[in-house]
């Protein structure tokens, strides 16, 4: 490794949409990248379906295109992979993860990394036990925006003290037309639209309602509605209840489409709007203040989709020495998933894995 930029070699597991914007993200040639990133192998377990993978989105993107690994377990086990990414369905993240580190595999596990917060805590003590680093790939959470979103509002108090938060995260996965073996569809396999897409709308309304995470972090308490749709849930809403006051009000739908503008926080001396194609690729905001009522807008450049940040945190965090994130630590990930698991408590939502 570079003492400069440090290169981490990545096995992918999983060959679904999301696995495909991550590598086509780090395989994007970067002018401020922090890190190299290589893809050594893609492991898939469907021979068919991985090397239409590779032939799609590596082959023409990297100058060795990596080989095939017919088995989760091949990869894990290949010297040459330094950490594993996990984009495989939500119910199969402990597991996978589990595996990987049993290896002595970092991981980077996506979002959301278990179905529920005792899933989650199973994993930590393995890599604690192991030594390795892992974190979840909340990607939003590494776009520079995110953070001047929480800079102005915590650090320069630009709209005040908050006083309330609105964010929505809805996109119509014509639920309907899917068989009952889709993800989308199956509670077995983690579905419903609050951990797909609801997360993003707690996330982004636990950093802007306080500064800190974790155990750090204030706790508030939490009423919940879902509606649900055999047995999964196509809305749910969430209303934060802070000691001091503050609220949030965050909701998730799978049968309608969120507009450009999904996220607004108001404060004593003003507010601000999140806006961009969905709540998980935000694009910019824009802060109106008696001083600024025309508002002032601040617009973020994002080359391919933004996955590399991410990524590159990791590679950092991980020269360092470092098993966790200090952007996204263990104990954020569990706390959003105790609010998620409560969520699904009065709503109703349930896994068989529960």
């Amino acid at each position: 490794m570079s003492a400069s930029k440090p290169t981490l070699r990545w096995g992918i597991i999983g060959t679904g949409l999301i696995s495909s914007w991550f590598v086509q993200d780090l395989c994007l040639e970067r002018e401020n990248a922090q890190a190299s990133h290589i893809i050594q192998v893609v492991g898939s377990s469907s021979v068919e379906k991985g090397n239409r993978f590779i032939d799609a989105h590596v082959q023409q993107r990297q100058s060795r295109p990596p080989p095939l690994c017919a088995t989760y377990e091949q990869t894990y086990r290949d010297p040459d992979v330094d950490i594993v990414y996990i984009g495989t369905p939500h119910a199969f993240h402990k597991q996978n993860c589990l595996d990987a580190i049993a290896q002595g595999k970092h991981v980077l596990c996506e979002k959301p990394f278990a179905l529920n917060a005792k899933e989650a805590r199973e994993v930590f003590k393995a890599a604690g036990e192991k030594g390795v680093f892992v974190m979840e790939a909340l990607w939003t959470r590494f776009f520079p925006l995110f953070e001047a979103f929480q800079r102005v509002l915590h650090r320069d108090e630009a709209v005040g003290d908050v006083v309330r938060v609105f964010c929505d995260f809805a996109m119509n996965q014509s639920l309907s037309s899917l068989d009952a073996s889709s993800r989308l569809k199956n509670p077995a396999l983690g579905a419903g639209s609050l951990l797909d897409i609801g997360i993003y709308s707690l996330t982004w309304g636990l950093a802007a309602l306080d500064s800190q995470m974790g155990g750090k972090a204030q706790q508030p308490k939490i009423v919940a509605a879902q509606t649900l749709v055999d047995s999964i849930d196509v809305a749910s809403a969430m209303i934060l209840l802070y000691p001091d006051g503050k609220q949030g009000i965050l909701t998730c739908n799978t049968s309608t489409k969120t507009p450009p503008v999904f996220c607004r926080v108001e404060g004593t001396k003003g507010h601000i709007l999140v806006e961009g194609v969905a709540s998980s690729a935000p694009r910019s905001f824009t802060i109106y203040t008696p001083q600024t009522p025309e508002g002032q807008k601040y617009e973020f450049e994002r080359p391919g989709k933004g996955f590399y940040w991410e990524a590159d945190s990791v590679a950092l965090d991980i020269a360092a020495g470092k098993t966790e994130s200090v952007q996204l630590p263990w104990a954020e990930t569990l706390r959003v998933l105790d609010m998620l698991d409560e969520v699904r408590r009065q709503g109703g939502a349930k896994f068989p894995q529960d």
